[in-house]
């Protein structure tokens, strides 16, 4: 992580003018009504989904069971009006299906949180909006087991009537992981990928049959799109279980995140090349002219690892209420449609989802890809992805290259399930960085 910037206070303000709803779309995330054990949103007009640690922007949704921590979750209503919404949770096991365990078995204290008093209209705003928050666990709610949940909202009592929902995990160490990030041994992927090395130890905590009830993830940046999981060990020494030149724990180092700034409609900002309203008064930010990075060296700038931040330069107030919304189109130039699928943007912005959204088409007049995204005032990195038939996920390699130099985060998750019981503890959590300068 190279940079935190401090949260910032909710205060209830006055909205400004609705000049616009959430964007005309149709895609696969806003038809289905069943509950998804992932991050999804379910209605279009849902925007600026963000779900984190309190005080700490960059981090996932990972808190200690026995610490201080807590999570801190909000979002804007395009339809700027006062609803009614919920959120409730749900416990999962370590490959997110939906646990056997009651409620009251992971949870004490009230089962649903109403929102009816987190929320504040924006204010100053062409775009209005409701944003909601909602801080927990607190002091009448509670999660007692650690491992996998789920946090969804839903509107106006109606469990059926989804918003949205977001994977988070609680977790009590009761073992050591020592990790590390290297070069793979053989061929190219030395120059191009990071291998991760790891060793998970047991405190006062027998790992007892760990080939079997022991199940480890690793995810890179926070993505659960290219996660490993369940890793089978290379070697067992006492209550050790060491994970060593395994092939499914090579990720591709990738490039540093591109990124724009739009925290300003006033002034041409870093890598934004024009602003203008249209008829309807909507604001348009033009990122400039992307290029191909896949066959130029590699340059090392600090980003956020794909994330993005909320600002608006221009107040002095609080922009989760008085940053406006920008319609930001990009280009990348590529000579002929490419024949093996097709690109998106991909990075919190767009949810880390390759779906109607994030895609981009082509523009044959201008022989590149294109596309325009409705994003709230900020600070925002991304990449672009080539996804098809021949892909487990998105290639970001094809235009933003691949190097083991990248800096990347790496959190490693160890979950066992010991024997007599029907739930998965999560027994230890490790954050480090690939970065060694």
């Amino acid at each position: 992580m190279k940079s935190v910037f401090s949260s910032l206070c909710l205060i209830l303000v006055f909205s400004g003018h609705n000049l616009s709803k959430a964007q005309n779309e149709t895609t696969e995330d806003y038809v289905t009504q069943t509950l998804k054990y992932d991050n999804y949103t379910y209605k279009s007009n849902i925007r600026t989904v963000q779900f984190h640690q309190v005080g700490f922007e960059y981090l996932a949704p990972i808190i200690d069971l026995n610490g201080a921590e807590q999570l801190e979750l909000n979002f804007d209503d395009l339809d700027g009006e006062h609803k009614q919404y919920s959120i409730a949770f749900v416990y999962c096991n370590a490959d997110w299906s939906p646990s056997n365990l009651m409620v009251s078995e992971y949870l004490e204290g009230y089962y649903e949180i109403n929102l009816n008093n987190n929320f504040s209209y924006s204010m100053n705003t062409f775009q209005k909006y409701t944003y909601y928050n909602i801080i927990f666990p607190l002091n009448n709610v509670r999660f007692t087991k650690s491992g996998n949940y789920i946090v969804y909202v839903y509107e106006n009592g109606d469990r059926q009537n989804l918003v949205l929902s977001r994977r988070f995990m609680v977790y009590d160490n009761k073992a050591k992981i020592e990790a590390s990030v290297r070069q793979p041994i053989a061929g190219e992927k030395q120059f191009n990928q990071q291998q991760v090395d790891f060793k998970v130890t047991g405190v006062n905590y027998v790992l007892n049959n760990p080939y079997k009830d022991l199940h480890v993830v690793i995810m890179q940046n926070h993505r659960w799109d290219n996660a490993v999981m369940d890793i089978k060990p290379t070697f067992l020494s006492g209550n050790s279980v060491e994970y060593s030149l395994i092939d499914a724990c090579i990720f591709n180092g990738g490039n540093e995140f591109r990124y724009f700034d739009i925290r300003s409609t006033r002034f041409l900002t870093e890598r934004v090349k024009e602003l203008y309203r249209d008829k309807s008064y909507r604001m348009h930010a033009v990122v400039i002219n992307e290029e191909n990075k896949k066959n130029k060296p590699y340059l090392f700038y600090n980003d956020i690892n794909g994330e993005y931040l909320i600002r608006n330069t221009e107040t002095t107030g609080h922009p989760d209420t008085e940053a406006d919304y920008v319609e930001v189109h990009f280009f990348i130039p590529y000579p002929e449609p490419e024949p093996k699928g097709n690109f998106y943007i991909l990075g919190r912005l767009t949810d880390w989802r390759m779906n109607a959204n994030s895609k981009m088409t082509y523009n044959e007049k201008r022989y590149g890809y294109e596309t325009s995204l409705y994003l709230k005032q900020g600070y925002y990195n991304y990449m672009f992805v080539l996804s098809g038939d021949d892909y487990k996920g998105g290639d970001h390699t094809i235009i933003d290259g691949s190097y083991f130099d990248t800096e990347n985060e790496y959190d490693i998750l160890v979950y066992h399930r010991q024997f007599g019981t029907y739930h998965d503890q999560l027994i230890a959590h490790k954050r480090f960085s690939s970065f060694k300068r």
